[in-house]
């Protein structure tokens, strides 16, 4: 696949570009179909709950409680990879991310929105940044990956330090790596599947997958131009899927410290709302891949870039958004 180098990161995301080289680089991942058609059955929303079905046309529509909105941390690169195949040669588990972006208002779904993808490696580096996130261990390990979580995220992180580092403030990348990293747009149905491989973790934070789903932009032969940041979020997994995961080279040899689902302080409990995917593995081998799925409820009207500078027309601000600078790590 052809090496893309996106442009320098831009605060102002209605400019943002995606620059394709051939037509290789845009090449999808063989996923059967059924996957993406069957992935988001028995999801729930907020709390737990059942969404209520509302009826579109002959079918019934699930309607979601909106997505949560989280920060954007401080390792996001704009516009750096159009591709579904995320993996490059990073060693783990294989994962087929299924993911669905929906108007929360009107059920239906978003088509040719741009979603883009990231995550650190099974030993919780990121790319364009192994300098500054080491893991997010600031240097030697500390602990072992025992399935027991250490204690407390820490809330001293200093930027590009412990704790995934910046505190939600954007650094500018120190090395020319984009492992990890894609953007795709969403089919008529508003679904789109990435592969790559289960996230590994580090210190002061738990597993998890940034996002940001953006709309009205045009996609062209050189890519996806123009258009708004509607959502910003984060995926996460559950303890028993990152136990296992624990068991399984290279995620074993990791000695950092880890973060429950419940210790962290970008996860706001809600379920599939805040961003929990719905996972399905065979849990005596967990090696053999997972696929994780998830729908997104967005307001394609909103702007939410989740760098602090715009919130949802009318919305109260998250947990995410009133937490102090040290808790919006990576």
């Amino acid at each position: 696949m052809t090496e893309i180098q996106g442009p320098k990161h831009k605060r102002d995301l209605t400019r943002r570009k995606v620059v394709v080289t051939g037509a290789g680089a845009v090449a999808a991942v063989g996923v059967a179909g059924g996957l993406a058609a069957g992935a988001f059955a028995g999801e729930t929303g907020r709390g737990g709950k059942t969404p209520t079905p509302k009826a579109s046309g002959s079918s019934a529509e699930v309607c979601y409680t909106l997505t949560s909105e989280t920060t954007e941390g401080p390792y996001y690169i704009d516009a750096d990879k159009l591709r579904q195949d995320i993996t490059e040669d990073k060693e783990g588990i294989p994962l087929t991310l299924s993911l669905r972006v929906i108007d929360s208002e009107s059920c239906k779904p978003i088509v040719n929105a741009a979603v883009d993808i990231w995550h650190c490696d099974a030993l919780g580096l990121y790319s364009g940044y192994e300098s500054l996130s080491t893991g997010g261990g600031g240097g030697a390990p500390t602990d072992a990956p025992s399935g027991t979580p250490t204690g407390e995220p820490p809330t001293d992180a200093p930027s590009g330090g412990t704790g995934g580092g910046g505190g939600g403030v954007h650094e500018e990348p120190t090395d020319d790596k984009r492992y990890l990293r894609g953007t795709w747009k969403t089919d008529r149905q508003g679904r789109v599947t990435f592969k790559t491989v289960f996230p590994g973790w580090y210190r002061g934070r738990t597993v998890h997958i940034h996002t940001k789903v953006h709309v009205d932009g045009t996609w062209t032969d050189a890519g996806y131009e123009g258009g708004t940041t509607c959502h910003t979020g984060q995926f996460f997994f559950d303890e028993e899927s990152v136990l296992l995961s624990a068991t399984v080279e290279p995620y074993s040899t990791s000695t950092t410290e880890r973060t429950t689902l419940t210790e962290d302080t970008i996860y706001d409990q809600s379920g599939t709302a805040g961003g929990l995917l719905r996972l399905k593995y065979d849990k005596k081998n967990i090696a053999k891949g997972v696929t994780g799925s998830i729908t997104m409820g967005v307001d394609p009207e909103a702007t939410n870039d989740g760098t602090g500078d715009a919130v949802q027309p009318g919305a109260s601000e998250s947990p995410a958004d009133t937490a102090s600078p040290s808790a919006s790590a990576s």
